[in-house]
């Protein structure tokens, strides 16, 4: 009897373990899976709320129109970011190695990191992996159900704390040839 028992406790304490390791495989193979996305998002940077839509393109190019006053896009086209409200024309223009974005559209490098880190579950709903990278920390989210990124947290580069929920999620779809193509500085 008492056997049986240390048996059932071993389980007990290897189930959880083995539940977070199925789950991790399983978003590491999804986000293997996915070359691209297209999703609305909310963002909070500051208290301050921000809502749009984005495609983004492994690696590192993103391209958001955001839907507020300052009717503002961001593009990267893997070297740089450009950030444009068009209610005013100001230009905003960055190499995107200065940037989190550098570290959350590499692919690659979050597959190698996610690999590397035992995660975390959030309220028994999201998967958290956290990272630090240079001056970078840096939290994705993974919907513990369809395995699919649902946000990230990070700092950006002036120092905000910027948290992005990312919904409405579609996988590899047709994207426009030139959707990454960095805005002029008359673009209207």
């Amino acid at each position: 009897m008492k056997y049986i028992k240390f048996i059932l406790f071993i389980i007990y304490l290897i189930h959880p373990n083995y539940l977070l390791a199925s789950i991790k495989s399983k978003i590491i193979q999804n986000f293997e899976d996915t070359n691209n996305l297209s999703f609305e998002f909310k963002q909070n940077i500051n208290e301050e709320i921000e809502q749009g839509q984005c495609v983004i393109e492994y690696p590192k190019k993103i391209f958001c129109e955001y839907k507020n006053f300052k009717r503002k896009i961001l593009v990267s086209n893997g070297k740089k970011l450009v950030i444009k409200n068009l209610t005013n024309n100001q230009y905003y223009i960055y190499p995107i190695e200065k940037t989190a974005f550098n570290l959350i559209l590499d692919k690659e490098f979050l597959i190698e990191k996610m690999r590397k880190n035992k995660g975390e579950m959030i309220d028994s709903k999201y998967f958290r992996f956290k990272f630090l990278e240079g001056d970078y920390q840096i939290n994705i989210f993974f919907d513990k159900v369809t395995y699919d990124i649902i946000g990230w947290q990070n700092v950006d580069i002036y120092q905000n704390l910027v948290i992005t929920y990312l919904f409405n999620l579609k996988k590899n779809v047709n994207i426009e040839k030139n959707k990454f193509r960095l805005p002029s500085q008359d673009y209207n």
